[in-house]
């Protein structure tokens, strides 16, 4: 059995900050990566970036240079740090754990960037 376990999210004004996290817990071995993914309104689930075992980082070209994506492996937590945010970044934010052989997802966190 895996958890994961998001918090962070909220409403913040155009050009303010958020900072995700998740922590996952269970039966956990040989994690691949971790990472966010995001889903608007009548919108398909989208990668917002991801971190793997050995360091190596994605984002989406939308968000790079905004978003930084961070994790504390003893922890089985992962972060998204979340500066400069956008109306259309609004969203749930959903984190994932990938395993060597499968996935989980966490249950999502909305994320509304409003004046």
């Amino acid at each position: 059995q895996v958890q994961l376990v998001e918090s962070g999210g909220g409403l913040v004004q155009p050009g303010g900050s958020l900072r995700l996290s998740c922590a996952a817990s269970g039966s956990i071995f040989s994690i691949y990566a971790m990472g966010w993914y995001r889903q608007a309104p009548g919108k398909q689930r989208e990668l917002v970036a991801r971190i793997t075992s050995d360091g190596n980082t994605n984002y989406a070209d939308s968000v790079k240079g905004r978003f930084t994506i961070s994790r504390v492996y003893a922890k089985n937590t992962v972060y998204l740090q979340m500066n400069s945010l956008k109306p259309e970044d609004t969203a749930v934010y959903y984190c994932k754990l990938d395993l060597t052989i499968t996935g989980y997802w966490g249950q999502g966190t909305q994320v509304t960037v409003s004046s």
